[in-house]
């Protein structure tokens, strides 16, 4: 499976962007997909989950009620809305699929597959 992430760019602090995560290759297998980001001089962390079916989500506590994640199975996409931006927002989003398609993990190693990341930097 290929992921290609797209959607990054510049916004000023409180604006909104909207990140895709396009699967190619073996996307008839159901995967999970989440959303990680890495700020400049730290480490990569998770932001969002979402299963094979789109019943469950998870968040982390840092992006609740700002992003939403959400997929179109039948686009092999995964989007990841994003409202209400901060400069602490400002990272390199990857996108990551996990083949446990019936549950959402926050661990990085778990992933399978990764996207190259799209950068988003959120101005004061």
């Amino acid at each position: 499976v290929q992921l290609q992430a797209s959607g990054g760019g510049l916004v000023q602090a409180g604006g909104s962007l909207r990140l895709s995560c396009a699967a190619s290759g073996r996307t008839s297998s159901a995967y999970s997909m989440g959303w990680f980001r890495q700020a400049p001089g730290k480490g990569r962390e998770f932001v969002a989950a979402i299963t094979w079916s789109g019943g469950t989500l998870d968040y982390a506590d840092s992006v609740k009620g700002r992003l939403r994640i959400s997929r179109d199975n039948a686009k092999n996409t995964v989007y990841l809305q994003m409202n209400t931006l901060k400069p602490e927002d400002t990272a390199v989003y990857y996108c990551a699929a996990d083949r446990n398609w019936y549950g959402t993990t926050r661990v990085i190693g778990d992933h399978d597959y990764w996207g190259q990341g799209t950068l988003v930097t959120v101005s004061s």
